[in-house]
């Protein structure tokens, strides 16, 4: 149960709930998703595209893997070959394309997870609710789905999820709550506190250009001296950063991609005492 829960999703956000079980995580996930209404109260403003991945899939459903994709796509307004095109295409990003024409009865609890990780990409949500989507996946498919929700962001969505590993997405999320003594609480998020490998992307722009605004994963910026620009961003962003730049208008130019060296590393300073390594 929850009281008194005061929550304004902002757009273009990661908003990580953290909470002990049985606290109300996945209650407030199902409320925000649509999948229940609240008893008191209400939730307000414009219902946003919406996809949901619920912590337990419903597997035994009449359907093959593809065939279940096809019909959520249908439901979502796609037509049936661009449903179709898409669910192949999640299929391949997760692993999961050689079980395309199983029955969803059939599948290992791993794929089973994966096609309902595909189902909510489908219709590209405005608001991607996962509550624990990452359960149950190898560690490729965790990989694809840290990417995707990187691309959903940079894209414009908001994505709130729970996960019971503490590091995941940690040194990305935007905004972070704990649900406890059935009130949500707000949590300081530490900027600096990125807990994954991060990546420098040097890059150079047309003369006079500027770079892009919003780029994904809100990247450190620092001038290099032969007039470019270095990017330091988690390495989760980088495939959705690489994508802004090569398509902005005009397109940034590439110079090197290499690992940022680890943030918490220091180095001894003059008289013993240690002092961050300089970028």
């Amino acid at each position: 149960m929850l009281r008194g829960v005061d929550l304004d999703l902002p757009p273009h956000g990661l908003v990580r709930i953290e909470g002990a079980n049985g606290t109300g995580k996945s209650t407030l996930l199902r409320l925000l998703a649509g999948i229940d209404t609240p008893t008191e109260g209400r939730i307000s403003g414009r219902r946003p595209r919406t996809a949901y991945v619920p912590e337990r899939f419903p597997a035994a459903l009449p359907f093959t893997a593809a065939g279940y994709l096809v019909h959520l796509g249908r439901i979502h307004g796609l037509r049936t070959s661009q449903a179709a095109a898409r669910a192949q295409s999640w299929l391949v990003r997760l692993g999961a394309a050689d079980h395309a024409r199983t029955p969803l009865a059939e599948l290992s609890k791993g794929t089973s997870q994966k096609v309902a990780v595909a189902q909510a990409f489908l219709a590209e949500p405005e608001l991607l609710v996962l509550d624990e989507a990452w359960t149950g996946l190898d560690a490729e498919a965790r990989d694809e789905l840290d990417r995707a929700v990187a691309e959903r962001v940079a894209a414009g969505s908001t994505v709130v999820f729970v996960d019971h590993d503490p590091r995941r997405l940690a040194g990305v999320v935007d905004t972070v709550f704990r649900v406890e003594a059935h009130g949500l609480f707000a949590v300081p998020v530490d900027p600096y506190a990125q807990q994954g490998p991060s990546v420098r992307i040097d890059v150079a722009g047309p003369r006079d250009a500027a770079l892009p605004t919003d780029l994904p994963g809100a990247p450190e910026r620092t001038s290099t001296p032969d007039g470019g620009v270095r990017l330091t961003v988690a390495a989760t962003h980088s495939d959705a950063l690489l994508l802004a730049l090569l398509t902005a208008r005009p397109p940034w130019h590439v110079r090197q991609l290499t690992p940022a060296p680890d943030p918490a590393a220091t180095t001894p300073a003059p008289g013993g005492r240690p002092t961050r390594e300089a970028p």
